[in-house]
C-alpha cells in the first residue's frame, strides 16, 4: 500500500511554500504528522508548538518551508537565524515529512530550500541536532555534507537527599542576581555550549534564575537553573574547581526554589560529566548528535 502510494506521487505537483506566507495550521500539521511515528513521542498542541518552536527555540516563519500536496502539509523544515559560537549560523529547528511521503524528494527539496535560505542571510553554516538512533536520519545528512561535532547527553537527578547532605564550602559566597549580571560572568568564559543553553536562548525565557558564586570579590562559578529544575548552564572557573564550589551553588538553588529533582543536558564536557556522576547523576538513555555544515 506505501509503496503504491509513493509510486504514485510526483515530487513536481508537491508545492513548496514558506510558512509565513501560509496558515500556520499547516506547519503544525505537518509537523505532528511527520513525528506520528518517531522514537520520541510529541504531544504538542498547536498553541505549544508555537510557543516552543518559534519561540526560544529561535525559528523564524520567513526562515522555515512546508510542504503542501493537494492542500495536505506532509513536510516541514524550520529555520532560525543567529550567531553562534562568532559565526552566523542557520538551524534546522526541526525536519518533519509524512510517511507516505518519505523517499520521493520532499526531504531533499525542504533541505536544499533551507540551504539556500541560508546562503542568502549570510550564513556560514548550518546545524542541527539529531538523536542518536536514527540512523535514516544521520546517514541523510552526512549524505548531504554534515559532520557530527559534538556528542549531547542528558543526565536527571530525582532524589536530592545525598546532594543536600554534601558540606558547603564556606568561602564561596553565592547570591540570586537578575540576568544581566549573569550574562556578564557567562561572556568572560570561552566554551562550547548547546544550541538551547546559549545566552540568546536564556535571555527570552522567564522562569529561569541565576547564580553566582564569588571567592575574594571575584565571580568565579554560575548558574542558570528553570524551576522545575532544568540546568542550562553550570560552570566554575578552571582554577577554582574541585573545591565544591559547584556542589554549593546548586544546594543554594534546590533550597531557594524547593526543588524536587534536577536535569540537565551536557555536549562532550567531561569534567562536567565527572561532576554529575560523582553526584549520582543518572545518564538518560535518549542523547543527540551535534552536526555540522560549513557554506
Amino acid at each position: 500500500m506505501e509503496t503504491n502510494l509513493k509510486n504514485s506521487i510526483e515530487l513536481e505537483k508537491i508545492n513548496f511554500f514558506r510558512c509565513s506566507e501560509v496558515d500556520i495550521d499547516l506547519a503544525f500539521q505537518a509537523f505532528s504528522i511527520g513525528f506520528s511515528d518517531y522514537m520520541v513521542k510529541f504531544e504538542y498542541s498547536k498553541e505549544q508548538f508555537v510557543n516552543v518552536f518559534f519561540g526560544a527555540e529561535g525559528n523564524k516563519l520567513e526562515h522555515s518551508f512546508v510542504a503542501i500536496h493537494e492542500n495536505e502539509a506532509v513536510g516541514v523544515i524550520l529555520g532560525g537565524i543567529k550567531t553562534y559560537e562568532n559565526i552566523k549560523t542557520m538551524r534546522c529547528g526541526t525536519l518533519a515529512i509524512s510517511p507516505d511521503y518519505r523517499g520521493v524528494g520532499v526531504s531533499q527539496k525542504l533541505i536544499e530550500l533551507h540551504k539556500e535560505e541560508a546562503v542568502k542571510n549570510g550564513c556560514k553554516q548550518l546545524f542541527l541536532e539529531v538523536i542518536v538512533g536514527n540512523d535514516r536520519a544521520i546517514n541523510f545528512y552526512k549524505k548531504l555534507g554534515y559532520e557530527k561535532i559534538y556528542d549531547l547527553s542528558y543526565f536527571s537527578k530525582s532524589d536530592l537527599t545525598n546532594l543536600q547532605q554534601l558540606q558547603r564550602q564556606a568561602n564561596a559566597e553565592i547570591n540570586k542576581v537578575d540576568f544581566h549580571h549573569f550574562k556578564e560572568t557567562f561572556n568572560k568564559w570561552d566554551f562550547h555550549i548547546n544550541w538551547q543553553n546559549d545566552i540568546d536562548y536564556l535571555e527570552k525565557l522567564t522562569n529561569f534564575s541565576y547564580y553566582l558564586a564569588k571567592v575574594n570579590n571575584e565571580n568565579i562559578g554560575a548558574l542558570a537553573i528553570n524551576a522545575n529544575g532544568r540546568i542550562s548552564f553550570l560552570m566554575v572557573d578552571k582554577a577554582y574547581r574541585h573545591q565544591k564550589i559547584a556542589t554549593n551553588l546548586l544546594q543554594y538553588a534546590a533550597t531557594e526554589l524547593n526543588l524536587k529533582a534536577i536535569s540537565t543536558s551536557i555536549p562532550n564536557n567531561n569534567s562536567l560529566e565527572g561532576f554529575m556522576n560523582k553526584l549520582e547523576f543518572k545518564r538518560e538513555k535518549i542523547a543527540q548528535y551535534e552536526m555540522y555544515k560549513l557554506i
